[in-house]
Parts: C-alpha cells; sequence; structure tokens
C-alpha cells in the first residue's frame, strides 16, 4: 500500500525585532525512511537558514534560524510511503518482563516525565484496578480499554499543560491525553512505555468527522520487541506512520517557536493512494 502524507503548516510571528528559532519534528522517523518513496519534500518559506539533527531518541529535528522582521514562517511537505497495508500486530502472548531482566535502555520508560505523574495518585489506583490482571499483553489491553472507556474525545476541550493526571481527573481530551494515561497507568505496573506521535489516517475505517491531524499513540515493551497500542481507538488500525517518539509529548514538539507567535494555518494529510498507484 502507498500513503501519501503531507502538511501545511504556517506560524505568524508577532513584529520579531532580534533573530529567533523554530524548531521542527516533522520528517518520518529514521526507522521507517526506508520506506519514504523518493524521499520527503519539506520547504520553508521564505527559505531560511535550517540546521539538522537527531535528538536523544533519535528522531529528526531541524531548528530554523528565523531572522529579525521574519512575520511568517511556512512548512510544507509531501511525500509517498509504502506500507505493509496491514493492521497493528497482535501478539496476546507477548510477556512482562521483571525489573531484573528488563533491557537497560527500556529503564527511562518506567520513570515519571512531565505529562506523565507516575509518582501520583495513579500508582494506587493503577495497582488497585489492573493488579489482579494477566501480566503482559491481557494487562497492557486492559489498560488501554480502560482509558479509552474513562475519557470522553472532545478538540474543543485540547490543552497543552493537561497530563495524565489531569485527563484522569476530568475525564476528557484529545489523542494526547489518551495516550498519556495509558503510558502512565503501564509505567506504574512496571511497563516500559514510550510515546509516538505520527501520521494515521483514516484508513479502513469510516472518516472521522473532522478536519486530519497528527495522531499520538504508544509502544510497550514486551517480549522482545515495541508493541504499538492506541488507547484513543482501542482497536488495531493501518497505516500508522511514526515520526518521534519519547517519553511523552514534550519531547515530541510538532513545532516550538521561541518568542510570541500563533498558529496561522495547520492542515495535514494522510491518504491511502488508490491501486493503480501501486502499480505504476
Amino acid at each position: 500500500m502507498l500513503i501519501r502524507i503531507g502538511y501545511d503548516i504556517e506560524l505568524e510571528f508577532k513584529a520579531p525585532v532580534a533573530p529567533t528559532a523554530l524548531i521542527y519534528m516533522l520528517q518520518v522517523h529514521p526507522s521507517r525512511e526506508g520506506d519514504v518513496q523518493g524521499g520527503e519534500h519539506i520547504t520553508v518559506s521564505p527559505p531560511l537558514r535550517t540546521d539538522h539533527y537527531l535528538d536523544a531518541f533519535d528522531n529528526h529535528c531541524a531548528r530554523v534560524h528565523v531572522d529579525a522582521g521574519v512575520k511568517r514562517v511556512r512548512l510544507r511537505n509531501d511525500a509517498v510511503v509504502r506500507d505493509s497495508g496491514l493492521p497493528d500486530v497482535q501478539d496476546p502472548g507477548a510477556v512482562q518482563w521483571g525489573l531484573g531482566d528488563l533491557p537497560v535502555d527500556t529503564l527511562r520508560f518506567l520513570l515519571p516525565s512531565r505529562y506523565c505523574e507516575v509518582d501520583s495518585e495513579l500508582m494506587p489506583f493503577a495497582w488497585e484496578r489492573f493488579g489482579r490482571t494477566a501480566p503482559g499483553w491481557p494487562r497492557v489491553s486492559a489498560i488501554c480499554g480502560f482509558a479509552n472507556q474513562h475519557l470522553r474525545f472532545d478538540y474543543r476541550c485540547a490543552s497543552a499543560t493537561r497530563g495524565a493526571l489531569g485527563a484522569f481527573r476530568e475525564r476528557v481530551g484529545v489523542c494526547r491525553d489518551f495516550t498519556h494515561l495509558a503510558i502512565t497507568l503501564c509505567r506504574c505496573m512496571n511497563i516500559p512505555a514510550r510515546y509516538v506521535t505520527g501520521y494515521l489516517g483514516d484508513i479502513g475505517v469510516p472518516p472521522a468527522p473532522y478536519p486530519m491531524d497528527f495522531s499520538a499513540w504508544f509502544e510497550v515493551w514486551l517480549g522482545q520487541r515495541w508493541h504499538a497500542f492506541d488507547a484513543r481507538h482501542n482497536m488495531p488500525r493501518i497505516g500508522r506512520i511514526p515520526i518521534a517518539r519519547g517519553r511523552d509529548a514534550a519531547d515530541v514538539p510538532i513545532t516550538m517557536a521561541f518568542g510570541a507567535h500563533k498558529l496561522a494555518r495547520f492542515e495535514v494529510t494522510t491518504q491511502a493512494l488508490p491501486a493503480q498507484a501501486e502499480a505504476a
């Protein structure tokens, strides 16, 4: 399957009188860059000096040098990615390892982070609610099911400062809130869990009644690998294309601008191409 991805994002700066910077994470994650057909076509308008680098989680990042007097910066991309076309892999027998047996590079995904308050009232709640479930895949599935039912999805209630504990108490949020809550509950149960942001189109499901956006899901370490889970949709989905991974949303901002600014345009494209396009 071929999937067209892209975006058109424009930030408006409030009359900068001194040079500033814009950091963005908008390139397909290195783990999937081999599936990008002909590369990505990222443009920055106006053409500004840009530094590219990998962060501590091996995500592609870029720093745009915004000159004094530049009032708008527009980021665009158009690419095609080859995908298996299969739903998320299911492995109900994937085991949960003891703390002494986990790979050391997974341990940081057990710790509290900005939006995942493991050291909070969620710890005793998690053990009371999920302590009697079978460890491993069944336990993570139970956590996903709980988060999916506990929270009400509402774009109008999005908040950049709400963490897992806030979502748990308020019982509302967007995909990042579902993800933060599920990650935190997994970490409370000693299951390494990491945040993923990327593309997820309406492939194989009815179209959502709102504009396309980037999506958030999470991955847990079970057995010998990371497995994708999605507390927002709570079902296997087709066409996940990761952009960045981290401890939570604070590690993987789509854009981070230094200085006063506002979002002037935000359009995301994720759609499966017709079968004849793949044959060509």
